[in-house]
């Protein structure tokens, strides 16, 4: 009856856990990955679709965008020859609504993370294949060589440039969600944190920044207890009943899922957020490639063309994530340092 009552709320647009627990139990099961081919992957050349399939969590908007030849002719030879950029993303099981998630098509990967992984194949003149794997499983398909590029809010961190390179896309902001009714905020100090339970996703940077707070609230004497979910349902089922003081995770899905319950019993709210690269450096969210793969560079090109030509701007406005525009894309910039004190 749960089950039911949570697709429900799926369809009705109003939660982020719920947007594809249903839809995306039967690609788990699959082993951690699947194909994610559907309507924007298979479009007539020149054009490709931002926001299809998303249950009115974006506008849909078809944006006009050719192959750009002085930058495709940079690309490495195996995957000019091939034709096509295979692209990885950490949806399994459930997806985080808007950055990715199952369409109400029940079979296309949409959100604003594979849309831009499209839009950036388009300019390189490349077919998009689009591969749902699980986070942890996203890293290995690009170590193998199975994922040529990752888009998936993946953080520029120095830790992960030891394996790989990256073209920044987007701001990386994190963001504290809390019950409505919550009086507690994080005001930019991690000292706040002390005697709460807070909830985070296994292997993603908000975790290393979580630990990080942990390990020094314990020198302090004090204590901050950390939480694992399956899935955002269990998250936020956890936050509904008191069992979670907060959960830490994406800015952009925290956003999402604050509007979408405002008006619900299960209403939540941001308290406070929190620049993925640590308190002295602005975050940067990457398309991410396996290092000294070539790919970083025309891909950095091809992103800064969209952003010279408009369909960047359309992108983010169509997800309604404007406001973590970058003016442009960079190769390997700084990003989270090793240590983050």
């Amino acid at each position: 009856m749960r089950t039911l009552n949570l697709r429900s709320s799926l369809l009705r647009g109003l939660s982020t856990g719920t947007a594809v627990a249903t839809l995306a139990a039967g690609l788990a099961a699959c082993g951690g990955n699947s194909d994610a081919a559907g309507k924007s992957d298979s479009q007539a050349p020149g054009t490709v679709t931002v926001g299809a399939h998303a249950n009115g969590a974006a506008k849909e908007t078809a944006l006009k965008v050719s192959e750009v030849k002085s930058i495709s002719a940079e690309l490495p030879k195996p995957i000019a020859k091939k034709g096509k950029l295979v692209i990885g993303v950490g949806a399994l099981p459930t997806g985080s609504v808007p950055l990715n998630f199952i369409g109400d098509d029940q079979k296309t990967l949409t959100g604003s993370e594979p849309d831009f992984g499209r839009l950036v194949a388009a300019v390189l003149g490349l077919q998009p294949e689009v591969k749902n794997l699980t986070w942890e499983n996203l890293f290995v398909g690009i170590d193998s060589g199975k994922i040529d590029a990752a888009f998936s809010n993946v953080t520029d961190t120095e830790e992960r440039k030891k394996r790989y390179e990256f073209a920044t896309y987007r701001q990386d902001n994190l963001g504290f969600e809390v019950p409505k009714k919550s009086t507690w905020n994080f005001d930019d100090d991690y000292r706040n944190l002390a005697g709460k339970t807070v909830a985070v996703q296994r292997g993603t940077n908000q975790e290393k920044v979580l630990l990080e707070w942990k390990a020094k609230l314990k020198k302090q004497g004090k204590g901050l207890t950390v939480k694992y979910y399956p899935d955002n349902n269990s998250v936020y089922l956890a936050l509904n009943s008191g069992k979670i003081d907060a959960y830490f995770g994406p800015n952009p899905s925290i956003a999402y899922h604050t509007t979408h319950t405002a008006n619900t019993p299960n209403a939540t709210r941001s308290a406070g957020k929190f620049s993925g690269a640590g308190a002295k450096l602005q975050g940067l969210i990457a398309a991410t490639s396996k290092k000294d793969s070539g790919l970083a560079k025309p891909v950095s090109e091809a992103i800064n063309y969209l952003i010279k030509n408009g369909q960047y701007a359309k992108w983010l406005a169509a997800w309604n994530l404007s406001n973590e525009a970058v003016s442009t894309s960079k190769i390997n910039p700084p990003g989270l340092p090793l240590d983050n004190s």
